[in-house]
């Protein structure tokens, strides 16, 4: 089947994020930086600011929970940027050689308010010709409501499009949805995952 469109994830895929980029240069211990981000910060609250929760919010009801973490909990917005790492070159350059035969659209989870302040400091994100962000829609991944705005806004079949994410739960409901799914894993095997599903390259 003809490839009609290419979407991307974006952190883990384009860009790489992690909060204990942030939380080793706070917490001497790595034991209770590992509890802090599983039990506090957790990947389940994170998700509630990638859902739309504004982080102010966020941040004064877990502070509340955990008054013995309220100044760590604060930096998670104040000091987000620095849980931004580089850019995954090999997909930028991808994206480039990609653009120049099908359109390109991102499916990201992120809060609204962050992806608007990294939005613009990257080139890139100017290659797509649409982008749904979790935070904007009040819909998250692996739910599927997300994929299904992105597919009716811009008017995608996605038995003709190809998805790409670093989340295994994210790519099961890509390709309940009829996606042609791949999980990334490294730039070089995106790449080959492409030409096997008959995506021009050049």
């Amino acid at each position: 089947m003809t490839i009609e469109a290419v979407v991307f994830d974006f952190g883990g895929v384009l860009l790489d994020w992690n909060p204990r980029y942030l939380y080793r240069k706070i917490f001497s211990d790595e034991r209770e930086m590992e509890y802090f981000l599983t039990y506090v910060c957790s990947p389940l609250w994170n998700a509630s600011l990638d859902k739309g929760k504004p982080f102010r919010q966020g941040v004064e009801e877990l502070s509340l929970l955990y008054p013995q973490y309220a100044e760590a909990i604060g930096m998670y917005d104040t000091r987000w940027e620095e849980m931004r790492g580089e850019v995954i070159q090999g997909n930028i350059d991808l994206l480039y050689r990609l653009k120049k035969h099908y359109p390109l659209y991102g499916l990201s989870n992120w809060s609204a308010e962050k992806f608007a302040l990294t939005r613009p400091k990257y080139d890139f994100f100017n290659l797509f010709d649409g982008i749904v962000i979790s935070g904007d829609e009040k819909e998250i991944k692996p739910e599927p409501r997300l994929f299904e705005i992105l597919i009716e806004r811009y008017h995608l079949t996605p038995e003709k499009t190809v998805f790409t994410d670093d989340s295994l739960p994210n790519i099961r409901t890509a390709e309940k949805l009829g996606f042609q799914a791949i999980h990334f894993e490294t730039p070089e095997k995106l790449e080959q995952s492409l030409k096997e599903k008959g995506v021009v390259l050049s």
